[in-house]
């Protein structure tokens, strides 16, 4: 009896091992889709490794530094949530709205350079090389009149992340600012 369960026990376990890809593996034999979770207390982190990384990439390119601006994160955070609502990645809130709309209605006067946006699974560092791989992305990160930074997320449930990040320059105003479709990207 003990050896019937033990040659059961192996050819489930050989059968098991032939039976297509594993947990984590996907079907090119690569690891499969990592969940990125933000817990609360890496929320506060994210935002500065962030910043760290675009200056960081902005110093090599020879553009300046950006600092986190308060209403820049409010305007990022509430353009993540509303895309997450809408479920589709682009530039335009569910009321119709623009970036410039948003910037406004969270009190900043300077004039908007560009915003970025992503809906994946990746960290937000993953999120910044794959930004820095499109020649769009790339030229809105490194604009060098930018000088301000707003940078947030929504999670949902499943773990997908709507990431926004936009750029500004507080010393030129937005007045009669027209949407840049260069800078939406």
């Amino acid at each position: 009896m003990l050896r019937r369960s033990f040659v059961a026990g192996l050819v489930t376990v050989g059968l098991t091992a032939c039976g297509g890809p594993q947990a984590g593996i996907g079907a090119d034999g690569l690891p499969g889709q990592q969940i990125y979770r933000i817990s609360p207390r890496d929320a506060g982190d994210i935002q500065f490794r962030m910043l760290d990384g675009l200056n960081a990439l902005r110093q090599a390119a020879g553009a300046g530094p950006v600092q986190l601006n308060a209403q820049l994160n409010a305007a990022a955070a509430t353009h993540s949530r509303d895309m997450s609502v809408q479920n589709r990645p682009w530039h335009f809130g569910s009321d119709g709205s623009s970036p410039i709309d948003r910037l406004q209605r969270v009190g900043y006067s300077g004039r908007l350079t560009g915003e970025t946006i992503s809906e994946t699974y990746e960290t937000e560092l993953e999120t910044l090389a794959a930004w820095m791989h499109q020649p769009n992305t790339r030229a809105v990160l490194l604009n060098p009149t930018a000088n301000d930074m707003g940078f947030s997320w929504f999670q949902e449930g499943n773990g997908k992340i709507w990431w926004t990040l936009v750029l500004a320059d507080r010393t030129r105003t937005a007045a009669k600012a027209q949407v840049n479709p260069l800078a939406l990207q």
